[in-house]
């Protein structure tokens, strides 16, 4: 048998699952959106921008750049 407890559950261990996938999601799109902005910069500009950033954003940034659109 399938209790009110058993249902409550399920709901709340849905609903966490979705809060879960859209927050990464939400971090990947932003991540996407920011390595394109710096693809369209000039050379100069991006190393300024990528200077200020969290070493391992920026790290992870330069990755993306090299391995999508081969920018060093």
């Amino acid at each position: 048998m399938i209790t009110e407890r058993d249902i409550a559950v399920w709901i709340v261990s849905a609903l966490l699952a979705i809060g879960i996938g859209w927050s990464r999601y939400a971090k990947w799109r932003t991540r996407d959106k920011l390595v394109r902005e710096l693809a369209a910069m000039d050379p100069e500009r991006r190393e300024k921008v990528l200077s200020r950033l969290n070493p391992r954003l920026a790290m992870e940034a330069r990755e993306q750049l090299m391995k999508r659109f081969r920018i060093t």
